[in-house]
């Protein structure tokens, strides 16, 4: 599918977004282990999510869709699923496969998993090797990519690791594995990554401890074998999804968008605080507890933005949102400077190399330093555009351009749209209906 943006005036209305992508793969994961049957209201219901559920199906668990983002799931307790018939194919869903890693490794089965081409591409061996150090085994690809063979014991070996990267993916991985293993398993993280895993696992009952470490690090433990409560979970709008809609609203004069019940866990609007800094207001409202998360509404008005030095340790709270940002940062007053990003290059696709490409061919000035991404502002004046940007498969390459679309001079068009289906189904109306001009290009 190919999309084209097109520049369009002020944005306005009110919008919300679908559920939280992290917390919606692990409301299907953590219910899938509790004993008894959990209610999930809000569920995010892209490929990604969807690849997670029917994994779970496969493995045994009952899981059913009762109403739009209303779903039941009949757990099977810790150490219950069942040996899968055929292959688990995790679509395009890095998280989904990299924690379905970590359940799986407590079950003494050999599952085969594999996924999109995007998938089969980025590099597992970050959950393999721990999972390794605790009892499991794998056959893949080399390079440890999928598709790969995945052999758990019953009697893992509790772990504690000390993590070379900030990645909640990593954490979660080894923490399930750690619901599996006798005693405690630890995770020390250099900075925190974001915490839904042991907001939820605490809820359902889980004995969870957290401890600072360092300046910026996290220890987390927590105590295996514990039979997990069902529960009900309601499932919050996305950042990484208002990301664009805020964004968007926030570049563009004369904006005027209202975001409703965003979650504003504190480990996850390193974007918002970081366009608060350039300039952007976004105001909270009606902010409030949501299922152990907390969740506002934003209120973003558009205007002039400034260039910022974006830390290296703010990364972990907004590693999703760096395209879109890196698209605003084009459009402000001076440079931007985005540190430490090397996490992106092990994402969908290499996402620091792909946006500086992108925006170059769209007309910014940008420059990679190491694993910096700096971004020379136009100063307001509209980006060139006039170019197709092929996404690589990822989906949030494809709707910050589609956003810079509306920003430039002329069209930008986005191959490989189709990849907004995992995260964002109806991101294009939900843009269009604030006044954005995205459309389909026939082939």
């Amino acid at each position: 599918m190919q999309l084209q943006a097109a520049r369009s005036d002020a944005l306005t209305g009110t919008v919300r977004v679908p559920g939280d992508k992290s917390i919606s793969h692990r409301s299907l994961m953590f219910a899938a282990l509790a004993v008894g049957q959990s209610r999930i209201e809000g569920l995010l219901e892209g490929e990604d999510v969807l690849a997670t559920a029917h994994a779970l199906q496969r493995l045994g668990v009952e899981i059913a869709r009762t109403g739009a983002g209303a779903w039941t799931v009949h757990g099977v307790g810790v150490g219950g699923l069942a040996e899968p018939a055929c292959v688990l194919d995790m679509g395009n869903a890095g998280t989904g496969a990299r924690l379905m890693m970590g359940l799986l490794a407590g079950h003494p089965f050999t599952s085969i998993m594999t996924g999109d081409g995007s998938l089969r591409s980025r590099p597992m061996a970050r959950v393999m090797n721990p999972l390794t150090q605790m009892g499991a085994s794998f056959v893949g690809r080399s390079g440890n990519r999928l598709p790969a063979a995945i052999t758990g014991r019953r009697d893992l070996l509790p772990l504690s690791y000390v993590s070379p990267v900030a990645s909640a993916q990593v954490k979660s991985a080894i923490l399930l594995a750690g619901l599996h293993a006798p005693g405690i398993t630890s995770v020390t993280e250099p900075l925190a990554s974001r915490d839904h895993t042991e907001r939820m696992l605490a809820h359902m009952g889980a004995t969870v401890e957290t401890e600072p470490h360092g300046e910026d690090g996290l220890v987390v433990r927590i105590t295996g074998r514990p039979e997990l409560r069902p529960a009900s979970f309601q499932v919050p709008a996305d950042p990484s999804s208002a990301a664009f809609p805020v964004a968007a609203a926030a570049a563009t004069p004369g904006s005027r968008v209202l975001v409703e019940a965003v979650c504003v866990n504190p480990l996850r609007i390193g974007l918002f605080t970081t366009l608060e800094e350039m300039g952007a207001k976004i105001t909270r409202q009606n902010q409030r507890d949501v299922g152990g998360e907390t969740v506002a509404d934003l209120l973003v008005e558009g205007g002039p933005l400034q260039g910022v030095d974006v830390p290296a340790g703010r990364a972990p709270s907004m590693i999703d949102e760096y395209p879109v940002l890196s698209v605003v940062a084009a459009l402000a007053c001076g440079t931007t400077r985005m540190r430490g990003l090397a996490e992106l290059r092990v994402k969908e696709s290499d996402r620091l190399a792909t946006m500086a490409e992108g925006l170059a061919a769209c007309g910014a000035k940008v420059e990679i330093e190491g694993d910096d991404l700096i971004v020379h502002g136009t100063g307001g004046t509209a980006l060139a555009g006039g170019v197709t940007i092929n996404a690589r498969l990822d989906h949030r390459i494809a709707m910050s351009f589609l956003v810079l679309g509306g920003l430039a001079q002329e069209p930008v068009g986005v191959e490989g749209a189709e990849a907004i289906f995992t995260s964002f189904p109806g991101f294009v109306q939900l843009m269009n209906g604030l006044g954005a001009k995205i459309t389909e290009e026939l082939a």
